[in-house]
């Protein structure tokens, strides 16, 4: 069992930056691959990214590729998603999931409650 608690979300302006940070606990937290999963309004969830249990391998959606940093920190059980030149877009509650095996979709087992995140124009 891992437990996710997400923070670092808030309302920024179009083009800047935001950090989302992810801490999990649990045993084994740091022997999952962790990922950033996003829910638009009204739209389904969307796959941002995700990193290896290692943190050797990371994957990102198209849509965030070049703007966004997926990293973890094994140590601390945190993971963190640092979003720059943000565009309104981006605008979702961003939930942070853990697998066992890394996934490029929104097929997780384990999910934090989410942070809202709002990209104003």
């Amino acid at each position: 069992q891992v437990q996710l608690v997400e923070s670092g979300g808030g309302l920024v302006q179009a083009g800047d930056s935001l950090r989302l940070s992810c801490a999990a606990s649990g045993r084994s937290a740091s022997s999952y691959a962790m990922a950033w999963i996003r829910q638009a309004p009204g739209k389904e969830r969307e796959f941002v990214s995700v990193v290896s249990s290692g943190g050797d391998s990371t994957y990102y959606a198209d849509s965030v590729k070049g703007r966004f940093t997926i990293s973890r920190d094994n140590a601390k059980r945190t993971v963190y998603l640092q979003m720059n030149n943000l565009r309104p877009e981006d605008t979702a509650v961003y939930y942070c999931a853990a697998a066992s095996v890394v996934v490029t979709s929104t097929r997780y087992t384990y999910w934090g409650q989410g942070t809202q995140v709002t990209v104003s124009s």
